[in-house]
């Protein structure tokens, strides 16, 4: 028969694993908002950052980086309000970096801000400079100013590439216009054809009937 001491060394080991359940599910908590708050602070522009990732990785890293970030933050796990906005996020980082266009420019965007800020610095490719974490965050900074003159370039040409569609748009109603009006005209002008052509005979029949008038007065004058 067991003891109450008996009985209380077999609840410890249960007490201890509900604790460590829920140590655990805290951590994953706090792993789960950290990496939200991480994503949402993050520049929007740079898909890499965005995903934790650094320029010229290979595409299966984009995908494993991916499908474990957006398990760790999916809205259906994690309570956290912000889950559905980091999440959106995370998702066009990947579909932007996995558009070879769109990486492809984001690549030349990177690689330009390294080369302005060497240029700055009077940097070679061999400064040691380089290779220190403070250019590592530099070189961020210098990337954020980069995308940012990119993006501000593209909405002025799309603004004037609306409004000379604009301008077309208009020029080609203005020509349908003035197509419809002759169009109508020319269906007018068809419609009154028969009476244009009854009215022509009419003035003509009276043209010849007043001459005749005016004969005959001659004839009945007198002479003398």
């Amino acid at each position: 028969m067991a003891t109450k001491k008996d009985e209380t060394k077999q609840e410890e080991p249960v007490d201890d694993r509900d604790a460590l359940e829920v140590l655990e599910s805290e951590a994953k908590e706090w792993e789960k908002d950290a990496e939200i708050d991480r994503i949402l602070k993050e520049f929007r522009l740079d898909a890499y950052a965005v995903l934790g990732l650094k320029p010229g990785v290979p595409e299966s890293d984009i995908k494993n980086m991916y499908r474990k970030k957006s398990l760790l933050i999916h809205p259906d796990k994690t309570k956290n309000p912000l889950a559905p906005d980091a999440f959106d996020r995370l998702k066009k980082a990947q579909t932007e970096l996995m558009d070879e266009k769109h990486r492809q420019t984001l690549d030349e965007a990177i690689a330009d801000a390294r080369m302005l800020l060497m240029r700055e610095n009077k940097w070679n490719v061999d400064s040691p400079e380089l290779r220190t974490p403070e250019f590592d965050k530099k070189w961020r900074e210098k990337t954020v100013e980069v995308l940012i003159d990119n993006e501000k370039r593209r909405q002025r040409q799309l603004r004037a590439q609306m409004q000379e569609e604009g301008r077309e748009q208009r020029r080609a109603d203005e020509e349908l216009e003035v197509r419809k009006r002759k169009r109508q005209h020319e269906v007018d002008w068809e419609a009154t054809r028969d009476q244009r052509i009854d009215s022509w005979r009419q003035f003509q029949k009276g043209k010849t009937g007043g001459d005749g008038d005016k004969k005959k007065k001659k004839k009945l004058k007198p002479i003398g």
